[in-house]
């Protein structure tokens, strides 16, 4: 069964089983977490969202991603600014399709 939800602004196409990196959710680690905003499940769209289904995943680990360096600069005027960012993340395996 294949499902397309919504969480942190983003759409993530899933089966059971796989394992996702979503944005950081407050759930604690080994707690399951169901997401109703589901728009496709299996051939069945919505409008905008499909009437009770659900994605049931189950949170892994919390962390964040890998350092990106941001480096601004505005050439002959000697405006230099480097700043880094490290996203976190929530990692997700899917436990169940409900649709």
């Amino acid at each position: 069964m294949k499902a397309i939800f919504v969480t942190g602004g983003k759409q993530y196409y899933v089966s059971e089983g796989d394992t996702i990196y979503v944005e950081k959710l407050p759930n604690e680690v080994g707690e399951d977490v169901t997401f109703t905003n589901v728009l496709y499940v299996n051939g069945k769209s919505g409008n905008p969202v499909v009437k009770d289904a659900k994605v049931v995943a189950t949170v892994e680990k919390h962390g964040r991603q890998k350092k990106i360096i941001v480096f601004k600069y505005r050439p002959k005027k000697k405006y230099r600014k480097k700043q880094g960012h490290r996203q976190p993340y929530t990692k997700l395996t899917i436990k169940s399709i409900v649709g």
